[in-house]
């Protein structure tokens, strides 16, 4: 059990980036369209621990160092071809918004040139990745418990403080910051483009066990805790709508009206979990096309991390608001293909 947790924790920690930690996917996606984006909370939830389940379940049974065989094998010879290229081309776009947003970080939160951020993002991402897989893992699972304690920090205290009186949610709801049409298609987009993301490394974490139930136990956990932290900042944003439209990093908005400690530990939070799922996207790039653990892939960490700073300069609001939506639509064939291959699955003659 010690190891779904730790896998858990992993999975978290690389869904959860910029975008996510900093409460802007969530202000797209869910806040936006006011109170029903608690039930779109909750389809999103339930959608990570299945496909979550499923991905580690799969990592394990072949054993992978990389996404290529499970992807293959899920989606066929033909279609897997273009999945693979869609997982392996934004892998390295979502390298790109973490940077991107640990500058946007340091812009907000302490006045520092953007560049200086992504630079020390990018060279701390290039370091780490240079280490073992189960090394990478650790690390990447280590700041999740923080930003869990500070996000229920913040979701009580703006709920105390709300003024229900006055309050009017859904007059402060605007298109201006919609990622999608509608809710429902705001959730499924949400999950998609986060699995396109993430379906790399999470079958790399699988690949590290070979017990399958310890896998999917890692898969449906990190899903409901994904969940959880959905749900909790939506509530939170919702508290402040009007107030957190403009600012690119809503989450720091919130914990700054707080006091500006509180704003202080948050940002070092956020910017651990954008180092955590920067690193697991570099890593899951390289992996694709070289071996880990050889001075190939080392050098090439570096290649590919240099690339995607320079990229960084798009700027953070930009990236989230076309990367990410991308990838949703892309993502959803991925998605259809794992459901697909669990109703096979499930279909299958037991042996006897």
């Amino acid at each position: 059990m010690k190891k779904s947790v730790q896998m858990g924790g992993a999975f978290i920690g690389v869904i959860v980036g910029a975008g996510f930690a900093s409460g802007q996917e969530i202000l797209q996606f869910f806040s936006s369209f006011g109170l029903i984006g608690i039930v779109g909370a909750l389809v999103a939830t339930g959608l990570f621990a299945f496909i979550g389940m499923n991905l580690t379940q799969l990592g394990s049974r072949l054993q992978t160092t990389s996404h290529q065989s499970v992807i293959y094998h899920i989606c066929g010879r033909y279609l897997g071809v273009l999945v693979d290229f869609v997982i392996t081309f934004f892998l390295f776009g979502v390298t790109v918004v973490m940077f991107s947003g640990a500058g946007a970080i340091f812009e907000q939160q302490f006045g520092l040139p953007a560049y200086l951020g992504s630079i020390i993002m990018a060279v701390l991402t290039i370091i780490t990745v240079t280490l073992s897989v189960q090394k990478v893992i650790q690390l990447i699972s280590a700041f999740t418990p923080f930003l869990l304690v500070l996000v229920i920090i913040i979701v009580v205290y703006s709920l105390v403080n709300f003024d229900y009186s006055t309050a009017s949610i859904q007059a402060a709801v605007t298109n201006k910051n919609q990622g999608a049409s509608n809710w429902l298609l705001g959730a499924f987009l949400y999950v998609s483009y986060n699995i396109a993301a993430g379906a790399a490394m999470l079958t790399v974490m699988g690949g590290t066990v070979k017990d399958e139930k310890v896998a999917a136990w890692g898969g449906i956990i990190g899903g409901l805790g994904l969940g959880l932290l959905i749900l909790l900042i939506h509530i939170s944003m919702l508290t402040q709508l009007k107030e957190i439209s403009e600012v690119p990093m809503p989450m720091l908005f919130l914990a700054n009206n707080m006091s500006p400690a509180v704003g202080a530990i948050m940002s070092i939070v956020l910017l651990g979990m954008i180092y955590n799922t920067a690193v697991g996207m570099l890593y899951a790039f390289t992996a694709r096309f070289i071996q880990p653990g050889t001075k190939r892939f080392r050098g090439s960490v570096v290649g590919f991390g240099l690339a995607a700073y320079g990229a960084s300069f798009i700027g953070f609001i930009t990236l989230v608001g076309t990367v990410y939506p991308a990838m949703g639509y892309l993502g959803f064939t991925l998605i259809a293909a794992i459901i697909f291959a669990w109703i096979m699955k499930k279909r299958a003659p037991v042996k006897v």
